[in-house]
């Protein structure tokens, strides 16, 4: 009886907000690392569950994934050595096409059928389809990197429209159809701000920020641009984090109303973020 009863008090708990993100757009970007963390459970499929009740609440639910250690994998069985400058792959010609193959051959068609196991949801597309994304070099010592240029979100939205979850792979073009890596985290705070969605949200392998890397009890629960801008002026943040931290602040300056970091290796973490009081990792909100 104490079990049904705390059931049904955890329904209870996620009605307002439900109510509150009826109609709502949310983007989620499911990192590489969150897919590949080591766990005891299948953790793309409860990300799928969690995706699919989002949905089913009446939420609208957009996922942007990276592939980076997939990526490393395979040029590793390629015979291709990795190689990075400031955070960023070096993506030549070679290397390009591994991106294309990783993220829109296996990673994107993976993500797309754990979501399908539960319906004809999921709808799997690119940064290239009907010019979703644009992009443009970053720098010509890093190859086919790009940046965000522009976002055409309409074929989000007509997805959206006619109820689909739409699964974006993170492959820009240019202005002549090259094709470009993009940062995951970039694009995701791009789309975010595009579609005026309601939350951004961040999974990877860390449970959130904290003002000390080594220690669990500094988790930062809330925070804003300001203080982000200033963790990230005095080192607190810093290395890989920095792309997630600024498309954060970005994205809730240009208007997202709230920006996540979680823990993706925890069984149902976007449930316990979205639905329950007490929320997990760290929220950016644009002010206290």
């Amino acid at each position: 009886m104490k079990a049904a009863q705390a059931r049904a008090a955890t329904l209870v708990e996620a009605l307002p907000y439900i109510r509150r993100f009826a109609d709502q757009v949310v983007v989620v970007k499911y990192g590489g690392n969150a897919l590949a963390g080591a766990s005891d459970h299948d953790g793309l499929a409860l990300f799928a569950q969690d995706v699919v009740l989002m949905r089913q609440v009446g939420m609208r639910p957009v996922v942007v994934h990276g592939g980076g250690p997939q990526i490393s994998e395979l040029m590793s069985r390629l015979g291709m050595q990795p190689e990075f400058r400031d955070g960023l792959r070096v993506t030549d010609a070679g290397t390009v096409g591994v991106v294309q193959m990783v993220l829109t051959g296996q990673v994107n068609p993976q993500i797309v059928a754990a979501i399908n196991v539960h319906g004809p949801l999921a709808v799997g597309v690119s940064g290239g389809d009907a010019g979703l994304i644009r992009a443009v070099a970053r720098d010509e010592r890093l190859g086919f990197v790009g940046d965000v240029q522009t976002v055409n979100p309409t074929i989000l939205r007509r997805l959206l429209d006619d109820e689909f979850i739409p699964v974006v792979a993170t492959v820009g073009t240019d202005d002549i159809g090259r094709p470009y890596n993009i940062n995951a985290d970039a694009v995701a705070g791009a789309i975010a701000e595009a579609l005026g969605a309601a939350k951004l949200v961040y999974l990877t392998d860390i449970d959130g920020l904290r003002r000390v890397v080594d220690d669990p009890s500094s988790l930062i629960r809330q925070t804003t641009p300001d203080e982000l801008d200033e963790l990230m002026a005095d080192g607190t943040i810093a290395g890989g984090m920095i792309p997630k931290v600024e498309s954060c602040v970005h994205a809730v300056r240009a208007g997202v109303g709230r920006a996540h970091i979680l823990d993706g290796r925890i069984p149902h973490v976007l449930l316990l973020e979205v639905f329950t009081d007490e929320g997990i990792g760290t929220m950016v909100v644009g002010e206290r």
